[in-house]
C-alpha cells in the first residue's frame, strides 16, 4: 500500500530536476500523474515535449500511471487545460505540486524589464494560474457534497525568497510572494479540505548549478549526496498525504538529511511612547534600545 494509492496528482515542471524526483516518487506511493513540463533550457528559453514524455513513459514502464502534459504554467487557459486533463484521464485531482520555473540573474542596475518580467510570471502567475482552476474545481466538489474535498497544494518558493539573494531580484522577489501566497491559500480553502504548503529546496537543479556552480553541489563519490533531488521528494509526498492534512498555510526548507519548519517574520524588538507619536530625532535617541546588539545587515542567505 502506497501512501498516495487513489490519489491524482498534477507535477508543474515535472520533467526535470526536482520536478520528476516528485513525479516519480509521488506515483512510486500510487498517485496518478499527470507530469506538465513545457521543456525550456534553465533560463526559460526553447520548448521540448521530450522532458514530460519520457518521465510519463518511465512510470508507466514501471506499473504506475502518468500522462504527460506540455502547457505553459502561467498560460490562463493552459492552466484550466492542465486540470482538465488530470480529471478527464484519472477522474478527479486531489494534489498539485507546483514546481515549474527558470532564473534570469542579473544584478539590479543592468536586470532588464523582460527578465524581470518573465521570471516573475514563470514563478508567480505559474503557480497562482493552476491553483485558481484547481481551487475552483474543489470548491465546486465541496458545493456537490457539502463535504471536505481533502485536497493538498504544494508550492515551490526557495530561501533565495527567504533570505534574498544578490543577482536574484527578480527570483527573490517572485519566491517570497510564492510563500506568502501560499497562506492566504491556505486561509481561503481550509473550509474546503484543501491545505497549502511551501517548499523551500536545497538540490543540484540545473538552476542551482547555474547560480552556484556544479563543483559546490556535487559531493564526493561513495559520501551522501546532500544535494541528490531525490532527498527533498519525501516532503512532498507526505504533504500530498492524507497524514499531512491538519498542516497547512506551512513553511519548510528541505534538503540532504534535513526538514525544517520556518517560521516568517517575527518582531525582534519594539519601542514604545506613551500615547504619543515619535519623531524623527526621538527614534534616532531610540536606535540602541530598539536594535540592541543585533545586526542590522541583510540576513545571511540560506
Amino acid at each position: 500500500m502506497g501512501l498516495l494509492d487513489g490519489k491524482v496528482a498534477i507535477v508543474t515542471g515535472g520533467g526535470r530536476g526536482l520536478g520528476r524526483s516528485h513525479a516519480l516518487l509521488l506515483a512510486e506511493e500510487g498517485a496518478s500523474v499527470v507530469v506538465n513540463d513545457l521543456g525550456g533550457e534553465w533560463d526559460g528559453s526553447g520548448a521540448d515535449t521530450r522532458a514530460a514524455s519520457e518521465v510519463a513513459a518511465e512510470i508507466t514502464a514501471a506499473g504506475g500511471k502518468a500522462v504527460a502534459n506540455f502547457d505553459d504554467v502561467a498560460d490562463w487557459e493552459g492552466g484550466q487545460r492542465m486540470i482538465n486533463q488530470a480529471i478527464d484521464a484519472f477522474g478527479g485531482l486531489d494534489a498539485l505540486v507546483c514546481n515549474a520555473g527558470f532564473v534570469r540573474d542579473r544584478t539590479v542596475f543592468n536586470m532588464t524589464e523582460g527578465e524581470w518580467d518573465s521570471v516573475v510570471r514563470v514563478h508567480m502567475k505559474g503557480h497562482f494560474v493552476p491553483t485558481r482552476w484547481a481551487t475552483a474545481y474543489w470548491r465546486e466538489r465541496f458545493k456537490e457534497t457539502n463535504e471536505p474535498v481533502n485536497a493538498r497544494i504544494v508550492y515551490t518558493a526557495s530561501e533565495a525568497g527567504l533570505y534574498g539573494n544578490a543577482g536574484q531580484a527578480n527570483y527573490s522577489a517572485a519566491k517570497a510572494g510564492i510563500a506568502s501566497m501560499a497562506i492566504v491559500v491556505a486561509r481561503e480553502m481550509e473550509k474546503y479540505g484543501v491545505t497549502c504548503n511551501t517548499l523551500n529546496p536545497r538540490a543540484r537543479t540545473r538552476m542551482t548549478i547555474n547560480t552556484f556552480g556544479a563543483d559546490r553541489l556535487t559531493g564526493k563519490e561513495g559520501e551522501f549526496d546532500y544535494n541528490d533531488p531525490d532527498n527533498v521528494s519525501p516532503l512532498v509526498a507526505f504533504l500530498c498525504s492524507d497524514a499531512a492534512a491538519d498542516i497547512t498555510g506551512q513553511t519548510f526548507v528541505a534538503g540532504g538529511d534535513t526538514v525544517a519548519w520556518m517560521q516568517g517574520w517575527t518582531r525582534a524588538n519594539r519601542v514604545k511612547k506613551d500615547k504619543d507619536r515619535w519623531t524623527p530625532s526621538e527614534l534616532v535617541a531610540a536606535k540602541a534600545e530598539l536594535f540592541g546588539d543585533k545586526s542590522t545587515r541583510p540576513p545571511r542567505f540560506g
